[in-house]
């Protein structure tokens, strides 16, 4: 489904993603990275920050208690 997203939806859509990576990517590395159960409750909880009033800038995928990473790291 994040795939039909990526490649239909999208593109057609004007780009207005406060994060990086975007929603969709963060979903995607977030399955990937911690399974399907984690990565629902991860993309869950960033689409529910995806708002005006949410936050903005460098927000990789990462469990709770996890130090927060910076852009500079090269494993990311």
């Amino acid at each position: 489904m994040l795939r039909f997203y990526k490649r239909e939806i999208s593109p057609v859509l004007p780009k207005s993603c406060r994060y990086v990576p975007t929603c969709s990517e963060y979903s995607m590395q977030a399955y990937e990275k911690y399974g399907f159960v984690k990565g629902t409750v991860l993309t869950v909880w960033r689409l529910c920050r995806c708002n005006p009033l949410g936050g903005s800038g460098f927000d990789p995928p990462r469990w709770f208690d996890e130090p927060r990473p910076s852009e500079d790291d090269e494993d990311i």
